[in-house]
């Protein structure tokens, strides 16, 4: 991958994130605050994300070190692609239903059914993929930056940026 193209990356990524921490509810760590659903700000997810997501932080900065929690909410259909994350992942699935498969070949059949309420964590770098079988929300935490790291750069939505 040539240097212009990582540049280009790095560069979408990170006003991906700065787009989804300024489009949401959230604060800083440290202080108290309660956020009610209607008060949750749903804007676009990172663009490190396919089309189509909707994405809330309710809590730190999914861009800088420290803990965070953001939500996404994600259409009946979609599909996040093989990929891994270079910090732990926290996750409850709070409506919907979600299949989550572990693995560098998406296989929907093969993912397991996750209902509301369910919940997964997984260490860095395990290599794993996502389908909504319905509309679904999740809540993912973690510690920053946030980042997603695809299989195949072919399933990357960075690369289309121009």
């Amino acid at each position: 991958m040539s240097r212009h193209i990582v540049l280009d990356i790095a560069a979408a990524t990170a006003i991906g994130l700065a787009a989804l921490a300024g489009s949401a509810v959230g604060q800083q760590a440290g202080e108290h605050k309660l956020i009610s659903p209607q008060d949750i700000k749903w804007g676009p997810a990172p663009s490190s994300l396919p089309a189509g997501a909707q994405a809330a932080v309710l809590y730190g900065d999914p861009g800088k070190e420290g803990q965070f929690a953001f939500r996404l909410k994600m259409p009946k259909g979609y599909h996040i692609a093989p990929h891994t994350h270079p910090k732990p992942e926290i996750v409850t699935v709070l409506a919907g239903t979600a299949r989550l498969g572990m693995g560098a070949a998406a296989d929907h059949d093969k993912a397991q059914l996750l209902p509301a309420g369910g919940f997964f964590a997984m260490p860095p770098g395990s290599t794993h993929y996502f389908f909504a079988d319905e509309d679904t929300v999740l809540q993912l935490n973690s510690i920053g930056p946030w980042d997603i790291n695809y299989v195949s750069s072919k399933d990357d939505p960075r690369q289309k940026v121009q």
